[in-house]
């Protein structure tokens, strides 16, 4: 199957691109976010072939079995024959729970939630809804929580703010030292800024943390969180959106109170043997549920029957 998709969401897309299929991926000569084309620091299998901004806009591509928008502005570059399956990574945003999704009320679209929090609360009127949940290539790292710090791993947390908990990592940096990695955390003052590490540098290094932290308070469930359970991480997070589904008690420890996760911050620096429980739990829960092998066997069924369905 030929399968048309932007180069979006890098961590999402490597677990796609590892399918049995034909990806055209578009790009141009600036790269931007209209035309990445290939990832530069993900491992993309050969299956992943450049597809010219320009020859997308300006003929009818006969060889594209389905396209993956993820944007809205996406589907006016879409040939009009292709059927579309449009990924929602996202929650909502605005006025929650009545937001109204941009493709609510449309005959010629379904929607992919990646988790069933986003289905819940988009408001995406008659339109046809489905949910596939994550599914990642495993990380090679292994947890080893040699190291009494904390991690986190996040985008952009001096921008968005309370939106990724940004404001409540002082707390935590009372307990043990925090080390931040992602894109834009440059700035952040009282922690251990990583900028923009290559991803299998940022898995060694996080992996030897003591606990992994998930601070965000409206977010669609993060993959950095899933990796850092299939490496067997220990795992503190506020209970909000998807992560109260996708980290069991055993698994970590969650909770609305920021003072309870600060306690348990602590008591996973002083208690190494915990940290490894919990940990070897998250691992076994995170494999089982939020493997690639079940993301693609989904993501296979789905689009079988997408395509079946239009011919």
């Amino acid at each position: 199957m030929n399968i048309l998709l932007w180069h979006v969401h890098g961590s999402w897309t490597t677990s796609f691109v590892q399918g049995k299929h034909r990806y055209l991926v578009p790009v141009n000569a600036e790269r931007d976010a209209w035309g990445r084309g290939r990832a530069r620091t993900f491992d993309w299998p050969d299956t992943v072939e450049e597809l010219p901004l320009d020859q997308l806009c300006s003929k009818d591509l006969g060889d594209v079995d389905v396209a993956i928008a993820q944007r809205p502005e996406e589907l006016d570059l879409i040939p009009p024959h292709v059927p579309v399956i449009y990924v929602e990574h996202n929650t909502p945003k605005g006025d929650v729970p009545n937001t109204r999704h941009p493709l609510a009320d449309r005959d010629d679209v379904l929607i992919a939630h990646v988790t069933h929090f986003n289905e819940l609360f988009w408001d995406c009127g008659a339109t046809r809804t489905t949910v596939i949940e994550h599914g990642i290539v495993e990380p090679h790292a292994r947890w080893t929580g040699d190291l009494e710090r904390l991690a986190i791993v996040t985008n952009e947390p001096v921008r968005r703010g309370r939106v990724t908990g940004t404001d409540l990592f002082p707390r935590f940096a009372e307990v043990a030292p925090l080390d931040v990695f992602g894109m834009g955390v440059a700035g952040l003052s009282g922690v251990t800024a990583h900028d923009d590490p290559p991803q299998h540098e940022m898995h060694t290094e996080v992996a030897r943390r003591r606990a992994y932290l998930h601070l965000c308070r409206w977010t669609s469930l993060g993959l950095s969180l899933i990796e850092a359970m299939q490496m067997g991480m220990p795992v503190i997070s506020l209970a909000t959106t998807e992560a109260i589904a996708a980290v069991p008690p055993d698994a970590g420890v969650l909770s609305t109170r920021v003072s309870e996760l600060v306690d348990a911050a602590q008591w996973l620096i002083d208690e190494p043997e915990a940290a490894a429980r919990l940990g070897a739990r998250a691992r076994q829960v995170a494999l089982t549920r939020y493997g690639l092998d079940r993301f693609l066997a989904d993501w296979d069924r789905l689009l079988e029957e997408e395509t079946c369905a239009s011919r």
